[in-house]
């Protein structure tokens, strides 16, 4: 945003609410292909027993995926996607836009923050699998050569890149920090296999900082601290449709 140009406050005055929403990846993703002003899908928003309930359908013309991480692949994207709603918690956010002339207009005020799931579904889980698959696939690999190598090497004690990389490791803490998609891919994926984690396997399921992982943990997570297995952490009933459980109301 420029620190220049002018600011037009119309949005403020005429006090135009907005709503905040969180998308996954993919699904702004497969928006970005559609053609010029194209239809990408259609809203609802309805009422029942007195909640208001919004989901949003993709269109089926932009549900195929034709890649993942640069690799070629045929899945389709889940259709159905329920919204989750938030207050704004006594925050006041706004939104903003720049034109060309690097003019900013104040749009509206922040009304209502909301989270768009995707549906349970077959096709969403077999995405998830690709995408798990795709981020846990190593970086380097070893290879058998069919004759000695001749190029004059010297070997050193330790590699510049190494001593870099063990330097950020003690600035950021003994585990670097992966991307929260990423983080949440790998704790779903490890709770459709068991209800139940305590939080040392967890941290060897993910390999990430105690800290990071609970503050994901929070968001997704209830953690027991009596019963049967005290300690321990499970998914929100929300989320358990990752076991392959019904959500219950």
């Amino acid at each position: 945003m420029s620190d220049k140009g002018e600011l037009d406050l119309t949005g403020a005055k005429q006090n135009t609410g907005m709503w905040l929403v969180k998308v996954p990846k993919y699904l702004s993703q497969q928006w970005n292909k559609a053609s010029g002003r194209g239809e990408v899908g259609k809203l609802r928003i309805s009422k029942n027993q007195g909640r208001t309930e919004v989901s949003f359908t993709l269109h089926e013309d932009l549900a195929n995926i034709e890649d993942i991480g640069g690799k070629p692949t045929s899945v389709s994207a889940p259709r159905e996607h329920p919204f989750h709603l938030q207050t704004v918690g006594g925050q006041t956010l706004t939104v903003f836009t720049e034109s060309s002339t690097e003019k900013l207009s104040l749009e509206g005020i922040v009304v209502q923050r909301a989270e768009c799931r995707p549906a349970a579904s077959e096709n969403y889980m077999k995405l998830k699998r690709l995408q798990i698959e795709e981020s846990s696939k190593p970086v380097s690999w070893t290879k058998q050569l069919d004759r000695a190598v001749t190029t004059n090497y010297k070997p050193v004690a330790n590699h510049h890149y190494n001593i870099e990389y063990e330097k950020k490791k003690k600035e950021d803490g003994k585990r670097a920090r992966a991307e929260k998609q990423q983080v949440l891919d790998m704790l779903f994926s490890a709770f459709e296999k068991h209800q139940y984690y305590n939080i040392k396997d967890l941290v060897d399921i993910t390999k990430q900082p105690v800290i990071y992982l609970k503050e994901i943990l929070r968001e997704i997570g209830i953690y027991n601290v009596k019963g049967t297995h005290k300690n321990t952490w499970e998914l929100k009933p929300e989320y358990r449709h990752y076991q392959g459980e019904d959500k219950s109301d």
